[in-house]
């Protein structure tokens, strides 16, 4: 009885020696189609070139090889599947929640949050709370997320309609720009202020200096950080 004993498959491709097969469709170092030679007068001319015979296509007949600097292809394939992580981008929903009776000063400030994330790339979920007699109305939270989704209309969009669940209303603002926009965004942004910053070095060391003249009195607005590769929910009570 054949029995598997465990062990990883590997997946990375034969090279040189390990390639078994007395022929093979050889491809040159530029991509130029040499043709089906001998196995011995690739892995010749792979010597000659001072690199490896790589081979590409297993599953062809006769298997095709390329001759390559193995060790440098496997770098830039990693740094490839790097950059591709990095620049990936999953879907965040956040949360935030209002009362129906809510004050003009709550509203503005509940507001720029909401612009925010959209102006981020990350879905919103609207919530309207209920509570005692206000349950009789809901009719005032269904105007209120509509006048929020017509404040940020240049934003995003309604994804998901006012509807009631329970006690609450709710509704899915979407954004207009997708993650992986807005992060670009973000990061050119980042870059021109650096920029700024370093052709104008004397400009944040006059800031400085008026802060000290000022008794240090200077306030700062929270940075929030969310991981774009982990989805994640953040909500505000009203």
């Amino acid at each position: 009885m054949w029995c598997y004993r465990g062990g990883s498959i590997s997946t990375e491709p034969r090279i040189n020696d390990r390639i078994r097969v007395p022929e093979v469709r050889l491809v040159g170092p530029s991509g130029e189609q040499v043709g089906i030679v001998p196995l011995a007068k690739a892995l010749e001319l792979a010597q000659e070139y001072d690199l490896d015979l790589v081979e590409v296509a297993a599953s062809a007949r006769p298997p095709v090889c390329k001759l390559m600097d193995y060790g440098k292809f496997k770098y830039e394939s990693a740094m490839k599947a790097r950059e591709a992580r990095k620049n990936q981008a999953h879907t965040v929903i956040k949360e935030m929640k209002l009362r129906p009776k809510i004050d003009p000063h709550d509203y503005d400030t509940k507001k720029g949050h909401v612009v925010r994330f959209l102006k981020q790339g990350d879905k919103v979920k609207i919530t309207i709370m209920f509570r005692g007699r206000e349950q009789s109305r809901p009719e005032l939270g269904y105007r209120l997320l509509q006048r929020l989704a017509t404040d940020v209309e240049d934003l995003g969009f309604i994804e998901s309609n006012p509807k009631q669940d329970g006690r609450n209303m709710i509704m899915v603002l979407g954004p207009h720009k997708k993650k992986t926009e807005a992060m670009a965004e973000a990061r050119e942004a980042q870059a021109a202020r650096k920029a700024e910053a370093k052709a104008n070095p004397g400009r944040s060391q006059n800031a400085a200096e008026e802060g000290v003249a000022d008794g240090g009195n200077t306030e700062s607005a929270p940075v929030e950080a969310e991981s774009a590769e982990t989805p994640a929910e953040a909500s505000a009570e009203a």
